[in-house]
């Protein structure tokens, strides 16, 4: 094995990535396996995509697992989690990587003064709930395992510098995922867990390809970033793998950008 290859080694733990069906998720479940997790487990939300890439990990000669399960429903977390130590021992690494923007309940013609719960509930359910359901159990599973482990949240710029025009509670649901994260640093830290975020900017993903086909969308978007093109699943794979390994295990308690210097702020 290399000296880098040590370095970036996820140490045969028990990994669980949420929304891994496609996009960013796909792409850390992808590298976390390469990188010597034990087992990786693909959630999502959508039964089919979560077995197409736990057949492309297993291919690779890592096992896996497709978990269909909606991260809003607590019970139902709790069912996949059990199933997933029953299958293979403790989780030792959670990436919390399921999101969304709130679909089409709060489109950005719509100022936030004239939303309400209906606009709201999608992005809070997701981006805040679902960490929460899925932390919860695994936290408990690495506590208990005694083995420590690693949380790795996926959240937006947005939730670090405020976006507007129907992003608002996207935003707040982000923030407060950076918030719970630095939470649990602080309550893991004495049983070697540690939690960190990682905060994406434009990323290229089946969810932003129709507004980044628009060249001059595209050429808006890109302008307010120092590195002119969009981010890559494999950027925010990079990171992830880095806080999930023993490079990481010094880390905790941090939102880490990788947005292509979109924001600068401290």
């Amino acid at each position: 094995m290399s000296e880098t290859r040590q370095l970036l080694d996820i140490q045969g733990r028990v990994a669980v990535v949420t929304g891994a069906g496609q996009g960013v998720g796909r792409q850390i479940a992808l590298d976390l396996a390469a990188h010597g997790a034990g087992a990786v487990v693909v959630n999502d939300i959508n039964r089919e995509r979560a077995e197409s890439v736990a057949d492309e990990i297993r291919k690779s000669g890592t096992e896996a697992m497709g978990a269909q399960c909606d991260v809003v429903d607590f019970d139902a977390v709790g069912e996949m989690f059990t199933a997933i130590k029953d299958a293979y021992g403790p989780v030792g690494v959670l990436v919390n990587n399921a999101g969304n923007q709130g679909g089409d309940a709060a489109p950005p013609s719509v100022p936030f003064w004239e939303q309400g719960p209906a606009q709201w509930l999608p992005s809070i359910g997701v981006n805040l709930h679902g960490v929460l359901n899925c932390t919860r159990n695994a936290l408990a599973q690495m506590v208990y395992g005694k083995s420590g482990g690693r949380i790795v949240t996926v959240i937006s710029d947005a939730g670090r510098v405020g976006e507007i025009n129907g992003l608002e509670a996207y935003s707040a649901a982000k923030a407060g995922a950076a918030g719970l994260t630095r939470s649990l640093a602080r309550l893991g830290g004495r049983h070697l867990v540690t939690a960190n975020c990682v905060a994406l900017g434009a990323t290229r993903t089946p969810a932003t390809e129709q507004y980044l086909a628009d060249p001059e969308q595209s050429k808006r978007i890109l302008s307010q970033y120092m590195v002119r093109r969009v981010g890559e699943p494999s950027d925010a794979a990079g990171m992830v793998t880095f806080l999930a390994s023993a490079a990481g295990s010094w880390i905790t308690g941090q939102t880490i950008p990788v947005n292509g210097g979109y924001s600068v702020t401290l």
